[in-house]
């Protein structure tokens, strides 16, 4: 068991919280602040135990200098200052004399913003390459750490694993509720247990399959990587993606496991993107038809499969589920998902994303807010960020 943020007495004390503000910027506007609202319990738990609060993010990747302009967390202390209704202090800089005069200058209840960490890794990637010094640096402007960033707790960096490894720290609530959450299905779920993995390639979640195919009763598989399974079993695909460096693992897969998997019957097809659209079953693809969703009768089926279960645990869209026409398999699932008394935990990433913007953000048990954490979770892996906190 971590410590967490409970379990430290806060009151006159420099508690360097990282948190995930890597939000959607477009045009200077932030377009979803979910994941800023979603750090305000522990942030706000700080201030009120009379904690100095120093905030942490990444935005996106920093390659170039010119990145800079676009990848700014000023518009996101904007934003914070008006949902805790109090002023935020930015500092435009990663390290240096200003940032650490204000932290010095900093009182019980105020929060101050540091820029995006990323910024660090344009003099040799040190905040992604976890360098030493950097860690150590960090770690000298604080008393205590508390690291709230699930979406990056698969990652080690210098903001997350280089802090740790120099000051007492702790777990926030974000992540405590994602660890307690997710036990639910690594740990022992409530059978029967279905596991809906969707997304472009079968690479991306062997790890899941290896892990969770024995303690499952389906494995429910829509999206791209459908049809690298189809493609296993015989079908002609056309020029739906094809992942040819998993067909032996897809091959493997079916033979041992067939009785469990579960694949598409039909799709929606189209010769383009941006062309008319086909209902075809899964024996009468052309040769330039690509799949871009799956097909009423495979929804019909998913849903008979899911009508069983108590527990589902669901990572990767089952189809283009960005684009309108390509949409109805990941509604439709979700629609029927949320109707049911069970357990559904949804995976971070565009899996998230669909929910939420289709309406399901609190319907479900619960919807992760880090799509490659939440993975590699489900694949039983250990995550840096959080195995590298003190234990209790």
């Amino acid at each position: 068991m971590k410590k967490s943020i409970r379990d430290f007495d806060l009151n006159n004390k420099r508690v360097i919280i990282r948190v995930d503000f890597n939000v959607p910027i477009k045009d200077n506007k932030i377009l979803d602040d979910n994941r800023i609202v979603m750090s305000l319990k522990t942030i706000k738990y700080a201030l009120d135990n009379g904690a100095k609060v120093i905030l942490m993010s990444h935005l996106g990747r920093v390659k170039e200098e010119s990145d800079k302009n676009s990848k700014s967390l000023k518009i996101v202390s904007e934003r914070l200052s008006e949902l805790l209704n109090q002023e935020v202090i930015f500092i435009n800089n990663t390290r240096g004399s200003e940032l650490e005069k204000s932290i010095k200058d900093l009182k019980n209840g105020e929060v101050l913003l540091i820029e995006n960490t990323r910024f660090e890794d344009l003099c040799g990637k040190k905040e992604s390459g976890n360098d030493l010094e950097l860690g150590k640096y960090w770690a000298s402007l604080g008393d205590i750490f508390i690291n709230d960033a699930f979406g990056t707790s698969h990652r080690s960096h210098a903001s997350n694993v280089g802090i740790a490894s120099n000051l007492e720290s702790g777990i926030g609530f974000l992540i405590e509720e994602e660890l307690d959450k997710l036990s639910l299905v690594t740990n022992n779920p409530e059978k029967p247990f279905a596991v809906i993995l969707g997304g472009a390639k079968v690479s991306d979640k062997i790890g899941v399959i290896k892990n969770l195919v024995d303690k499952c009763d389906y494995i429910i598989i829509g999206g791209g990587m459908a049809y690298t399974f189809l493609k296993a079993q015989g079908y002609n695909i056309g020029n739906s993606l094809l992942d040819s460096d998993s067909l032996d693992f897809c091959k493997d897969m079916l033979e041992k496991y067939g009785y469990k998997i579960v694949l598409p019957v039909d799709s929606i097809v189209s010769k383009e993107f941006d062309k008319d659209v086909m209902l075809k079953d899964n024996d009468n693809f052309d040769n330039d038809d690509i799949g871009l969703d799956i097909g009423d009768k495979s929804i019909e089926l998913f849903k008979e499969k899911l009508s069983e279960c108590k527990t589902v645990v669901w990572n990767g869209p089952l189809g283009y589920s960005e684009i309108e026409k390509y949409s109805k398999g990941t509604k439709e699932i979700l629609k029927y998902l949320s109707e049911k008394e069970m357990t559904v935990v949804i995976g971070g990433g565009d899996t998230a994303s669909a929910a939420i913007n289709f309406g399901y953000k609190e319907v479900f048990t619960h919807i992760s807010t880090g799509g490659g954490a939440s993975l590699e979770l489900l694949e039983g892996k250990v995550l840096p960020g959080i195995d590298i906190i003190d234990d209790k």
